[in-house]
């Protein structure tokens, strides 16, 4: 039986506690929400509980370590070291009940769109349009940190995360595949599109989404699939857009580029690396070393190393720097599209205008006769490096090595005063992490 949800407009607890139930709602309040006013205000409160969890994965990646204290690796250490088994109690886990939390309220506006009152059809337009593509992004998250990757021999049947397109509490919960999760993600999408109306958001406002947040996502699914026409034209849909345009990182008067008033912010949703995970880690020397002399970036995104030699992050640690989408990963999706559709020298014309913005003139030089002189596989080798530089710190990175090559990667790492290596091996299983032991418990339908 269908039942009628009442909620509270201040907040909604989702709770994984039922064997027979996915999600247990408990409401707070007796407020059922009729207005498009009031369907915001839920809306308002899903953006604030979507999780920074591609923050935590980067822990996993060759970007970062976590700092050498007791604290700090009791909270961080088993990300980094992979041991997606370890009993510490201290352990910050990744959010699962958050995601569907969010998941919840986008179900609950777009199955509700006929009953919601409104004095201008656009504003429901665009809420609904928001929900659907809530809805993705959430679900794509879930799916790269959860299932395996699209590209990968065989991935699309296998099993990854469950879809939640209704609040039918009675329904079964199961995994649902790769493929099927994609599918979802991409009609979701395509809603999104035809609905959403709002170009530009006041400042405050940008962890809204909007047309080009859309173009946005849809480039980057499209990427993580393959898809490499597609994640080209929504690429330069959002180049060629005049609202948005390149942080030249030469000038003294730069922002950082995924700082939210930065010209290049399309959506300034997610707190990737908030400042208890910032305060926890170090920049490895893997990624420092990927910086020359001359790449503004090297004194931007990293501090001075201290007396200890290390080095830490500029780019997080606070709320100012929230970034879903900005502008420079499509001028890289553009670009890896590009050279994979074997179309090298408009590749290289859009790697060259972000590098201009990025080095000194010295070195653009040098590093431009080398990028011109550069073969398909070899182009395609710059781009990851480059989108390490330039996406630095900012969730990109474990879903990028996920995507592509999930390469060997070997870590030297201090335990106590000893070092001790630890080694994921190229395509190693844990480059998919398991759902959360938590919820397993309350729904064994998980493990099928």
């Amino acid at each position: 039986m269908k039942q009628r949800i009442i909620y509270s407009i201040l907040g909604i607890t989702l709770l994984l506690v039922s064997c027979d139930s996915f999600l247990d709602i408990q409401p707070v309040g007796q407020v059922i929400p009729n207005s498009v006013e009031e369907y915001r205000a839920l809306l308002a409160k899903a953006y604030k509980t979507v999780p920074g969890n591609r923050g935590l994965a980067s822990l996993r990646s060759d970007e970062m370590i976590v700092s050498n204290t007791e604290w700090d690796q009791n909270a961080y250490g088993y990300l980094e070291r992979w041991d997606d088994m370890s009993p510490l109690t201290s352990n910050v886990p990744f959010s699962w009940a958050n995601y569907y939390q969010v998941i919840f309220t986008a179900n609950e506006i777009i199955n509700n769109r006929s009953n919601i009152v409104f004095t201008h059809k656009e504003e429901v337009d665009q809420l609904v349009g928001e929900a659907y593509l809530l809805r993705a992004y959430m679900h794509f998250n879930l799916v790269n940190l959860h299932g395996q990757p699209y590209t990968k021999e065989g991935a699309l049947s296998t099993k990854s995360i469950p879809l939640r397109l209704n609040n039918d509490l009675e329904a079964s919960v199961y995994r649902n595949t790769v493929e099927e999760v994609y599918s979802s993600i991409c009609t979701d999408i395509t809603n999104a599109k035809e609905l959403l109306n709002v170009k530009e958001w006041e400042k405050k406002y940008s962890y809204r989404f909007t047309i080009y947040a859309a173009n946005a996502l849809s480039a980057r699914v499209s990427l993580y699939m393959g898809d490499w026409v597609v994640a080209y034209e929504e690429s330069m849909k959002l180049i060629n857009n005049p609202l948005f345009n390149l942080e030249n990182l030469t000038s003294e008067s730069a922002t950082l580029p995924n700082h939210y008033l930065s010209q290049e912010a399309i959506t300034s949703l997610e707190l990737v690396f908030n400042s208890a995970l910032n305060k926890a880690t170090e920049v490895s020397s893997l990624l420092y070393n990927k910086y020359k002399e001359g790449d503004y970036r090297r004194h931007l995104y990293f501090s001075e190393p201290n007396e200890e030699g290390i080095i830490k992050s500029q780019k997080g640690g606070s709320n100012e720097f929230t970034s879903t989408f900005r502008l420079a990963e499509f001028y890289l999706t553009a670009a890896e599209a590009l050279t994979q559709l074997n179309k090298l020298e408009e590749a290289k014309e859009l790697l060259l205008q972000l590098m201009q913005n990025r080095l000194t003139n010295e070195l653009y030089s040098t590093e431009k006769e080398k990028l011109l002189n550069l073969s398909q596989g070899d182009l395609i080798l710059e781009i990851a490096e480059e989108r390490a530089r330039e996406l630095a710190f900012e969730g990109h990175r474990w879903f990028d090595l996920r995507r592509t090559t999930r390469p060997r990667i070997e870590k030297t790492l201090k335990v106590g005063n000893e070092d001790k290596i630890y080694i994921l091996e190229k395509d190693d299983a844990r480059y998919t992490i398991p759902i959360p032991n938590a919820a397993i418990q309350s729904n064994p339908n998980l493990t099928k």
